[in-house]
């Protein structure tokens, strides 16, 4: 038994990482497009939508696209979008910032999470 919890352990320790590394960006692309860009653009200049948009996402301080009209609770977050913190926020943003605007219930699934980041990390 102790061997089977121990092996089990050195999966998850190997898959994590590997799945990390197994982003793709041209996944995350094609997920965007199906469930981002209902509120968000991809590109610097553009029509305006719900929300704003996540050209440049990756490094950028929450609440400080010129133009769009925050919440309180997004202006007053002080986050750094950083891989790491948009994975929570894309998982479940009232999660992240209570008081958020973004009604989006966020999006479940690991790997589609890990694409749309790596895609995102494109956006520059």
């Amino acid at each position: 038994m102790k061997a089977l919890l121990a092996l089990s352990l050195l999966a998850v320790s190997i898959w994590q990482p590997a799945q990390a590394l197994a982003a793709d960006a041209a996944a995350g692309e094609q997920v965007f497009r199906r469930i981002c860009s209902t509120c968000h653009i991809a590109t610097a200049e553009g029509r305006r939508g719900v929300g704003p948009t996540l050209f440049g996402v990756v490094g950028r301080k929450s609440g400080t696209v010129d133009g769009f009209r925050y919440s309180p609770a997004n202006q007053a977050a002080g986050i750094v979008w950083t891989p790491e913190i948009l994975d929570k926020y894309i998982a479940n943003p009232r999660e992240v910032v209570p008081g958020t605007s973004m009604t989006y219930a966020g999006l479940r699934n690991d790997a589609d999470r890990a694409n749309v980041i790596a895609y995102l990390q494109t956006l520059k």
